[in-house]
């Protein structure tokens, strides 16, 4: 978390530090970017190195983007563990085992549950088709409360979906569209309206930005959005910025939300601190109503007992467990969740991918060449030293950045189980796999821009003005 320019840097934990360094290295490349007077630039350098130094004096460890400090973890009631743990919380995911998060412990620590085959066979029966590839594989590995979801629409009682995206670079990346991708099936499945927050306020309030710029980077992101394929008639998209000051409904539950958090609850389940802000100390009431009805009257009618489905990445599962806390101390239902494991950066699954490097992931601006150098020279690789040694051992799919990735992307489970068992066996050597990732993301992605292509600025107005959908309740 970003805290004021004029905090002492020796009261910043290592994790503060490290986000400070990642904000001042993008403040650099922006000044940069933007011709700004040399004497502005070297000012913005002199305290770029200034605070690498007080980084590594904290830590002993050089500076190395994507890769925060691996001394504490917060756990999020307010202790810490040790090294060994994983670290989860909405900004940073850090792990030191190479196969990623240990997804099962994150569950015990969180308190949700799994999603089990009882509960995927239910849901085929439900919609009457096959479960989409990210509940077969495991990628939506954990829920809250879809047990009650299954129960309403079998009873032919409807439920809205609400998912978001914080805007905080023009370019997204591969792994920003896993949610899309999941809530774009489930709102077709289950043929239900959707919500779609983009929190340009996080942004402004975490990141070294404007307002402006953080509502450009929303109505861009939009089009990214857009060109997934959702209904217009069946989604609202909107910006924070731009739908707050006009929603009397949705200012009324952040309120409501505000009066029944303290501050001692936020800082034990976000880690603030005495040195943040009052925006961001707030913030957490303003991802939490969009999980009410009432807090989109020109939707639901002023309908306030619907529920709401949440598919999230379980490092904002922190947000829900407060607002599930709070819901039914302000006559609100609780809203479900499915929660999804992380998408792994090309140099491998210990954390998250970062927007300040562009080598960390695949990015849906990248050209087919760009895709394919990324992935040769920077996806981490589960296979042996030598061609030799592979052929005899076998490489680990458990670590292979590549396999990994072609676990989101691959439709076809049997060509994704050959794959497998050939890579596993040694038959299959890295550079075999990396080209069939690559021969897989190619087209994908150019699809994506095409469509990108045919989003208009009125489209994204359309999808973003407060409207009645096409659903009745």
């Amino acid at each position: 978390m970003a805290d004021s320019p004029n905090c002492d840097l020796k009261s910043l934990s290592p994790l503060q530090l490290f986000e400070r360094v990642t904000e001042q290295g993008e403040k650099v490349r922006a000044l940069k970017a933007g011709k700004a007077p040399k004497d502005e630039i070297d000012a913005a350098v002199r305290m770029l190195l200034s605070l690498k130094l007080s980084y590594k004096s904290a830590t002993g460890q050089d500076y190395q983007a994507g890769l925060p400090p691996r001394d504490l973890v917060l756990i999020n009631n307010g202790t810490t563990k040790e090294e060994d743990e994983d670290f989860v919380d909405p900004w940073t995911v850090q792990t030191s085992n190479a196969k990623g998060v240990d997804y099962d412990k994150l569950i015990v620590r969180f308190g949700s549950s799994k999603i089990d085959t009882d509960l995927i066979n239910r849901i085929e029966r439900a919609i009457g088709q096959k479960p989409h590839r990210f509940l077969r594989r495991g990628i939506f590995f954990s829920h809250r409360d879809m047990d009650q979801i299954l129960d309403a629409y079998e009873n032919k009682k409807s439920f809205y979906l609400y998912t978001g995206r914080g805007p905080s670079s023009q370019a997204m990346h591969v792994g920003h569209l896993i949610p899309f991708v999941f809530t774009k099936w489930l709102q077709e499945v289950f043929d239900v309206p959707l919500v779609i927050q983009l929190t340009d306020d996080e942004k402004y309030l975490w990141k070294d930005m404007t307002t402006e710029k953080a509502y450009e980077y929303a109505k861009e992101n939009a089009k990214d959005i857009i060109a997934c394929g959702f209904d217009i008639n069946k989604t609202f998209i909107f910006s924070d910025l731009d739908y707050l000051g006009t929603s009397t409904g949705f200012y009324k539950n952040v309120v409501k939300v505000q009066k029944h958090v303290t501050f001692n609850q936020v800082k034990g389940i976000f880690g603030f601190t005495d040195s943040d802000c009052i925006g961001k100390i707030s913030f957490p009431a303003i991802q939490a109503a969009p999980s009410f009805s009432s807090s989109f009257p020109q939707i639901f009618d002023g309908k306030e007992n619907i529920q709401c489905l949440i598919p999230c990445a379980i490092d904002q599962d922190p947000y829900f467990r407060m607002t599930r806390d709070v819901a039914p101390r302000i006559g609100q239902p609780k809203p479900a969740l499915l929660h999804s494991v992380f998408f792994p950066a090309l140099q491998g699954a210990q954390t998250k991918m970062s927007a300040s490097d562009p080598n960390s992931s695949i990015f849906l601006t990248d050209t087919p060449k760009q895709i394919k150098t990324k992935i040769n020279k920077h996806a981490f690789s589960g296979g042996r030293d030598t061609i030799e040694e592979h052929r005899k051992y076998g490489g680990n799919c458990d670590v292979d950045v590549s396999f990994m990735y072609l676990t989101f992307f691959l439709e076809d489970d049997d060509r994704l189980e050959q794959l497998k068992q050939a890579y596993t066996s040694g038959e299959l050597l890295t550079g075999e796999l990396k080209k069939v990732l690559i021969e897989t993301l190619q087209p994908l992605i150019a699809a994506h821009q095409e469509r990108r292509k045919q989003i208009t600025d009125e489209m994204v107005k359309q999808f973003m003005t407060p409207r009645k959908l096409d659903f009745e309740f």
